[in-house]
C-alpha cells in the first residue's frame, strides 16, 4: 500500500477534479503491475495496473489507494475490471467519499466473491486526497491558507513591503503547495501591492491552477499581470458593467457574490468554487482577506513559514479582533512543522485534531499486512 501511495502522488498536480489514485497488483509475494492516475478522462489506476499484469492478475492481491468505482463516469467502472481479471482479494486504502460510489464497487466486489479489506493506512489515503474528501462530503474545496511570516507573526512591513521576508528555498516550497491546488485565491489590495501572477514557476507543472481575486468594487486594472493568459477568476459585491467588460476583455471571468455589507459573500463564494469541482483553495492574501477568511470559518489549513526574524509593530497576517477571553482563543492543531531552507514551515489545522480511524460502514481496521 505504501508503494500504491507512493504512485498515486504522482498526479498530485494533475488529476484535479478527479482524486490521485494508485494501485499494485501482487501475486506469489510478487509485483506484477502497478498503475496510478494521471488526469481526468484518462484510464483510473486500477485498469493501467491490469493492463501491466495481464494473466497474471487472475488469482492475485490488489492494493489500491481509494475504493474501486462502481459506476460509468468518463471510464468504465473498475470494480468491473477487476472482476473480469479474476483477481482474488482487493485492500483499499479507504472508502470513495463520492455518493456515486460510496461502498458500492467494495460491495460489487464482495457479491462476485472476491475477498475485500478497507482502512489499511487511510490517513495516509485522507491525506493525499483531502480536499477531493472534503468537496466530496461538504460540497466546498478544503482551503489551505498560506503565510510567510517573521517569528513575531508579521506578514509585511508598514508600508505594505513583503518581498521577501522568508528565503529562496521556502518561497519555492510554496510554489510547490500552489501547484497542487485547484485554484489559487488573493484579494485585490494584494493585486494593488505586489501585482503577482499567482503561477506556478519554481515547479514543473503541465497545470495551472484558476486564479480567483476578491475584489468588491472591480478595482482590478485590466492591465494587472494575473490576467494574463486567461483563467482568472474575479468575484465582485458590485456589478458595475462598465468595469466588468473591461476585465473581461482582458480575459477576465466576472462573478457577483454580494452579501448585506456590501463586500463579497465569501461562504457562498466556497460553495460556488466546490460545484465548480475545486477541491484543493490555496490562498495568498493579506491581512484584511485573510482575516475575514478566518472569521468566517472558511479556513481548514493553515501553512506558514516563519522567518527567523522580528518586525515590530508591523502588518499582521491576518486581522483578526482581539479575544477577550482565554476560553475564546481560536484553536489549531499542529500537523508537523519541517525547516525549508533557514525557514521554518508549520502546518496547522483549523479546530481540533481529527480522528483518523478507518470509517465508513464497509471500513474494517487492517494490520500493516493487509489481514
Amino acid at each position: 500500500m505504501n508503494r500504491a501511495l507512493e504512485l498515486a502522488e504522482r498526479g498530485l498536480f494533475s488529476t484535479t477534479p478527479n482524486p490521485r489514485v494508485g494501485c499494485v497488483i501482487v501475486k506469489d509475494h510478487e509485483i506484477v503491475g502497478e498503475g496510478w492516475h494521471r488526469r481526468a478522462g484518462a484510464p483510473h489506476a486500477e485498469v493501467l495496473a491490469l493492463a501491466e499484469a495481464g494473466g497474471r492478475a487472475r488469482g492475485a492481491t490488489v492494493y489500491v489507494t481509494l475504493e474501486p468505482c462502481a459506476h460509468h463516469g468518463r471510464t468504465p467502472p473498475c470494480a468491473d475490471a477487476l472482476i473480469e481479471a479474476g483477481v482474488a482479494r482487493v485492500v483499499a486504502a479507504m472508502e470513495d467519499p463520492n455518493p456515486a460510489v460510496s461502498g458500492t464497487g467494495l460491495e460489487r466486489l464482495r457479491a462476485a466473491g472476491v475477498e475485500v479489506r478497507c482502512g489499511l493506512l487511510q490517513s495516509s489515503a485522507l491525506a493525499l486526497n483531502v480536499g477531493f474528501v472534503h468537496r466530496m462530503r461538504r460540497g466546498r474545496p478544503w482551503v489551505r491558507m498560506k503565510i510567510a511570516a517573521s517569528l513575531d507573526g508579521m506578514s509585511a512591513l508598514a508600508d505594505g513591503s513583503s518581498q521577501w521576508i522568508t528565503g529562496e528555498a521556502a518561497r519555492a516550497d510554496g510554489h510547490a503547495w500552489r501547484a497542487r491546488a485547484c485554484a489559487v485565491l488573493t484579494g485585490y489590495g494584494t493585486v494593488r501591492d505586489d501585482d503577482p501572477r499567482l503561477t506556478v514557476r519554481a515547479v514543473a507543472t503541465d497545470r495551472q491552477p484558476l486564479r480567483v481575486i476578491v475584489d468588491s468594487r472591480l478595482q482590478t486594472p485590466p492591465t494587472a499581470r494575473v490576467l494574463r493568459g486567461g483563467g482568472t477568476l474575479i468575484v465582485a459585491a458590485d456589478d458595475d458593467a462598465a468595469a466588468a467588460e473591461a476585465l473581461r476583455a482582458a480575459g477576465a471571468e466576472i462573478l457577483v457574490l454580494a452579501n448585506t455589507n456590501g463586500k463579497v459573500e465569501l461562504s457562498a463564494l466556497m460553495n460556488v468554487l466546490g460545484e465548480r469541482g475545486i477541491n484543493e483553495l490555496h490562498v495568498e492574501a493579506g491581512s484584511k482577506l485573510n482575516g475575514s477568511l478566518l472569521r468566517e470559518g472558511c479556513v481548514d489549513e493553515l501553512l506558514v513559514y516563519l522567518a527567523p526574524c522580528l518586525l515590530g509593530d508591523a502588518v499582521r497576517f491576518a486581522a483578526l479582533p482581539q479575544v477577550a477571553d482565554l476560553a475564546h482563543r481560536r484553536e489549531l492543531h499542529i500537523q508537523d512543522a519541517t525547516m525549508i531552507g533557514g525557514d521554518l514551515r508549520v502546518r496547522l489545522g483549523v479546530g481540533p485534531a481529527p480522528d483518523d480511524r478507518p470509517s465508513g460502514p464497509h471500513a474494517t481496521i487492517v494490520d500493516e499486512a493487509g489481514r
